[in-house]
This record gives C-alpha cells, sequence and structure tokens, in this order.
C-alpha cells in the first residue's frame, strides 16, 4: 500500500524526505512513475492532469498539497466517492499573514511612490494615514482568513471580515451574506479577498463590487485568480476609483508575458507564492490522515464538496 505525490513538473523530494521522516517505512510512489497504481491508496495532488486519479482503482482518500482544492473539484473524473481532504497548516497560515501584511504596509506607507520618486531623484514626503483610519476589509473568515484578521488586528488596524454565512470572530466585526457584503465593501480602504473558489464566489471582484468601495480604495487578491474580472480591475484603476492592487494569483498562471497587468504602474505581480506549503510542517497530518483512511477513521479537515471547500 502506497501514497502517490501528483505535482507535475516540480522536485517533490522534500515531500518524500517529509513524509519519511514521521514514517520511514512509508511507501511513496512519485507521478508519473506509478509502479504498482493499484497498491495506491492515498493521492497527495497539486495541479494534477485531470483523469489520472482514475488509474488508482484502490483510493481512499485524495488530498491537497495546499488548502485550496479547486483543483480537485474541478476535475470532473475525481471519483465521487473518495473522500477529499485539504491542508491546515500553521505554516501556510503564517505565510499568508505575512503576504498581507506587507501588501497593507507598502499601501499604507506608499512605498509605490517613493519608488517612482527616486526614479527621478525627488525628495518629497507623501502624506500618510494613522493605521486607525484604515479600515481593512477581509473577504473568507476560514482557518487562513482568521489567522490573518488577528494578526492584523493586533498590529493596529481596524480589521471587518465577510463570508458567505454567519460566524464570530473575537475582535472582529464578520458582515455575512449578499445582503450585508455594501456595508463591508463601504468600510474596506483595502480589501482582501482570501475567499475559497466557489460558484458562489467566482468573479465577486467585479466593476459592482469595486464601486462599493471607498474612493482610492487598494485591492490585495491572493485567493484564486478566478475571483477577478480583469478587465473590472483595470476600468477602475484607469477611472481613478481604485488606487493600485497587488495580485498573486490570476487566471492563467503563468500569467501571459503579454499581460497588461505586467506593465500597469499601479498593479504589483507575485508568482503565486503568498503562502507556499512547507513540506516539514505539513507532512505529520499526511501521514496521520494517510493512517486514518486506512484504518477507515473519520478523516481530518474533510472537504465537503456541496459547499466547495
Amino acid at each position: 500500500m502506497s501514497i502517490a505525490i501528483i505535482y507535475p513538473n516540480r522536485d517533490v523530494s522534500a515531500w518524500v524526505a517529509a513524509l519519511h521522516a514521521h514514517d520511514p517505512a512509508l511507501a511513496i510512489e512519485v507521478w508519473p512513475e506509478i509502479g504498482a497504481p493499484d497498491q495506491v491508496e492515498y493521492a497527495l495532488c497539486w495541479n494534477h492532469p485531470e483523469g489520472v486519479l482514475q488509474e488508482f482503482p484502490n483510493l481512499k482518500c485524495v488530498s491537497s498539497l495546499g488548502a485550496g482544492v479547486n483543483h480537485l473539484l474541478n476535475d470532473r473524473s475525481c471519483p465521487p466517492e473518495v473522500p477529499l481532504v485539504r491542508l491546515v497548516d500553521t505554516g501556510l497560515k503564517q505565510s499568508m499573514a505575512e503576504y498581507v501584511m506587507l501588501g497593507v504596509l507598502e499601501h499604507l506607507r506608499r512605498f509605490a511612490g517613493y519608488r517612482r520618486q527616486q526614479h527621478h531623484a525627488e525628495w518629497l514626503p507623501l502624506p500618510v494615514p494613522p493605521i486607525s483610519e484604515v479600515g481593512i476589509g477581509l473577504m473568507g473568515c476560514g482557518e487562513i482568513g482568521r489567522y490573518v484578521a488577528g494578526k492584523l488586528t493586533a498590529f493596529g488596524f481596524p480589521v471587518h471580515g465577510w463570508s458567505r454565512r454567519p460566524q464570530a470572530l473575537a475582535g472582529v466585526k464578520v458582515f455575512a451574506g449578499d445582503d450585508q457584503l455594501n456595508a463591508f465593501l463601504a468600510r474596506s480602504d483595502v480589501l482582501v479577498c482570501l475567499l475559497p473558489l466557489t460558484t458562489e464566489t467566482a468573479g465577486i471582484l467585479d466593476a459592482t463590487t469595486f464601486s462599493r468601495l471607498p474612493a482610492n480604495a487598494y485591492l490585495i487578491n491572493a485567493a484564486r485568480g478566478a475571483h477577478l474580472v480583469e478587465a473590472d480591475l483595470l476600468s477602475a484603476l484607469a477611472s481613478g476609483h481604485l488606487s493600485g492592487a497587488l495580485l498573486d494569483v490570476f487566471r492563467d498562471e503563468p500569467l501571459p508575458k503579454s499581460h497588461p497587468f505586467w506593465k500597469h504602474p499601479r498593479i504589483m505581480i507575485t508568482p503565486h507564492i503568498a503562502s507556499v506549503t512547507n513540506p516539514r510542517s505539513a507532512a505529520l497530518q499526511v501521514v496521520e490522515n494517510y493512517r486514518r483512511a486506512v484504518q477507515g477513521e473519520r478523516l481530518s479537515n474533510l472537504v465537503d464538496r456541496r459547499q466547495g471547500y
């Protein structure tokens, strides 16, 4: 019996080493060199080729290599009877908090403006509002969103959240559902998207959403590229309603070299690195879920296929 790692065009040696550190006897195969497909009981995947999971007739569980699972849900050939799980890792939460905090502070302290001034040898202090007056709107209050909200709040930002369904979050007012979306957006000087990608949230960062933000609002999207209607962002920036955007995720990745985002003066691009799973910190939960799957026990971080996360 074995685990198959399916991560095309990537070196997964760190994953193999991390898994063996917790269980040296664990049988691990790396796709596409799978010697015994009928022995694979657990598949660990990221951006796997559609249909590949049908090669393993004895699968007991499929795990995402990260917090996101839309790459699994979008595979219509994924066996519906096989449970899906995702990784919930402190390292993922911490790296996302670092990314969002950096993006918010760069915007608040006008570093993009200072880089432009440096290019022209200009010495001109730029006005900066007090941190207490910069409302951070966090879309998505799951495991990662709650952690990020706590870090921003502790730093002194007024943070409010929005989720599809009501929930409580200590120290943060959480708006819920379509009825409360406008009120949430109206106080979001910086809008941070950390939503899961579902049929309900696809395209949520559109012209309507942008029009309900305060003038000169700033966007950070570190969730999924399909949340953003790209043409609407370009229009909102051209009109001056949005002051800029930090984007880590895109509909097409890698972002095509001809894409207008690359040369836009008010868009900063990072190559989907906001929160990357660290094998050393995440391997233990993979080994534990593998054990549970083999023994028929309840799995951790089980995905609800109907909700999409």
